[in-house]
């Protein structure tokens, strides 16, 4: 029988130990230890390699994306001026879907990437069907009009969101009745909602 997503991204978060989804949270605040019969065990000492994978894995949990599109991420990274832990989650906040989910838009990620997967998203007027897309500081985000009477899009404009979502980030201007956001600028890592050592990502992609 096939794993239902909630289930998975709530086994996903008691190993990771952060709640990934809304519902998450739920069942992690009753169950705040991994998954499996032997989730409430004394766990032994983990190794170094361990304890950076995992907060690797921690950071690609939280924007939902694959290894290959992490490490072209990282290396991108390492291009920048400045602290490359710093840079790389600057980078993945300007993503198209996870500045979907930060206006408000929708509830998680997944939902994130489905609007503008299914091509809901306008980005300065223009139709963007990629998550991965880039946002440059100016541009504007909005919900394609004949989208915005959907019923997805008329809880997310009422601010049935809010309630789940973190405090609305100083770089987006989020007109959240009108569907729209602008990034006004780049983000800093200490504003981005994300729970990560990146220090630690940097050391695991550098080893």
């Amino acid at each position: 029988m096939a794993i239902s997503r909630t289930r998975r991204q709530v086994r996903l978060s008691r190993a990771l130990g952060i709640a990934l989804t809304p519902k998450a949270q739920k069942y992690f605040d009753k169950r705040p230890y991994g998954p499996g019969e032997h989730g409430r065990a004394r766990r032994r000492q983990d190794s170094d390699y361990s304890v950076r994978l995992k907060e690797k894995q921690r950071l690609r949990a939280q924007y939902g994306i694959r290894e290959a599109q992490m490490q072209r991420a990282f290396e991108e990274a390492r291009r920048e001026p400045g602290m490359t832990g710093e840079a790389l989650v600057e980078l993945l906040e300007m993503r198209l879907d996870a500045l979907v989910l930060r206006s408000g838009f929708a509830r998680t990620t997944a939902q994130a990437r489905q609007a503008v997967v299914h091509r809901h998203i306008l980005v300065d007027g223009k139709l963007v069907d990629r998550p991965s897309f880039r946002v440059k500081p100016g541009q504007v985000i909005q919900v394609k009009p004949r989208s915005q009477t959907m019923t997805p899009f008329q809880v997310a404009a009422a601010g049935a969101h809010r309630d789940v979502l973190p405090e609305l980030p100083a770089y987006l201007d989020v007109k959240l009745e009108k569907l729209q956001a602008e990034l006004k600028r780049r983000p800093e890592r200490s504003e981005v909602p994300v729970t990560c050592d990146v220090q630690l990502v940097v050391e695991y992609y550098s080893r």
